[in-house]
């Protein structure tokens, strides 16, 4: 049986492992660069940008292009696998107990290192963090995300705790918060809470973009909140992916900490900071209104407006999938990448549906055990 939840958690996930794969190629370089490189905008798969990608950046030795997924859709199947054990509400030991095994135990097929390998050897320096800090360092793990650089590396794999938590954004956020705490803090942490809630509000019923920012900017805090407000304004403005690629860029610099060389960070760059927020979630939001929820245009917007783009796709596909279904992923998109990345993209989401519904089952009988309680509390057991 294929219900709306089925299919908004299969849009939301195949979504964002198309946005994903279309970024990859293109991250770290600037809308110019990326149009002299592919003669023009990516709107699908690419070839990697450099020709020689093995050795041309030996720190990341990954084939990015031609339809592969990169390190934010394997953590984001990572922790639907998790999801799909536990069965219910997931907090920061559900990580150390279960999502940490996931990456350093079990061989999976890497698509950018062509080979099965364990997920641990390609995830990148700021998520093996979390592997150092819960497996080796022991340390609690609501508090192993302090000292990590502060960036995406969170948020860009929260989309299942949305779905696992659809249409209650609030509860979203705050199993986010839980979650994400093992692996970031400050506004990183904060990030991936509003990323979980901005897919749970795309999974309301009647749910529309202008629906799912006031959601995020209901809950979201400090810098984060400050960002997706400027950002969404400045978006509003724009007509198509095209002019918001400038006017993004120009209305998140006061609250990104990189600055505008990407590879060439400052001192101060990812440090903790209740002024500032990640790039990458503000402006998969504003993309998101920029092309009044447009799936493909958001992530053609995403892809194109470069450096972080394959996490900004990622959650501009993610939210887009969740408000408009499977259906409005291309399917010139979604064969090409699965094939390319020998995944299902579908199963996850059909998971995450059980999952969810799951939840809810748990959830009701909590419900009704608090509400004996509290009658009884309260002089009225029985009513």
């Amino acid at each position: 049986m294929t219900t709306p939840l089925e299919d908004r958690a299969r849009g939301c996930l195949v979504g964002a492992a198309v946005g994903d794969a279309l970024g990859g190629p293109a991250e770290g370089w600037t809308p110019e660069q990326i149009r002299e490189r592919w003669n023009g905008p990516v709107t699908g798969p690419v070839p990697p940008y450099y020709d020689d990608w093995r050795t041309a950046r030996p720190i990341a030795p990954y084939h990015k292009g031609d339809g592969h997924v990169t390190d934010d859709t394997l953590m984001t199947h990572a922790l639907v696998r998790v999801y799909d054990t536990v069965r219910d509400h997931l907090d920061a030991y559900h990580v150390a107990e279960h999502f940490v095994p996931e990456l350093m135990t079990t061989p999976r097929w890497i698509p950018e290192l062509e080979a099965e390998a364990l997920p641990l050897q390609r995830i990148f320096l700021a998520e093996k963090w979390i592997v150092a800090r819960l497996h080796y360092g022991h340390v609690d793990p609501r508090e192993a995300g302090v000292g990590n650089i502060v960036n995406c590396g969170a948020a860009m794999y929260m989309a299942p705790v949305g779905l696992a938590n659809a249409g209650n954004a609030r509860a979203a956020y705050a199993e986010a918060v839980e979650i994400a705490g093992a692996h970031q803090s400050s506004y990183g942490r904060e990030a991936a809470a509003v990323f979980a809630a901005a897919v749970a509000a795309a999974c309301v019923p009647g749910a529309d973009t202008a629906s799912v920012v006031a959601a995020c900017l209901a809950l979201a805090k400090d810098g984060t909140r400050a960002a997706i407000e400027a950002v969404c304004e400045a978006a509003a403005n724009c007509d198509g992916w095209e002019p918001a690629v400038p006017a993004l860029r120009e209305a998140v610099r006061p609250y990104d900490t990189v600055g505008d060389t990407y590879r060439q960070p400052g001192l101060g760059a990812r440090r903790p900071s209740r002024l500032h927020a990640i790039e990458e979630l503000p402006v998969a939001l504003g993309m998101l209104v920029a092309t009044g929820g447009d799936l493909r245009q958001a992530v053609i917007g995403a892809v194109n407006y470069g450096r972080d783009c394959d996490s900004i796709a990622t959650m501009a596909g993610a939210v887009a999938g969740a408000l408009h279904g499977r259906g409005a992923v291309p399917a010139d998109w979604a064969g090409p990448v699965a094939e390319a990345s020998r995944l299902d993209l579908d199963a996850p989401g059909t998971t995450m549906a059980a999952v969810a519904r799951a939840v809810w089952s748990a959830d009701e009988r909590r419900t009704a055990d608090h509400r004996t309680a509290f009658l009884g509390l309260t002089g009225q057991a029985g009513a």
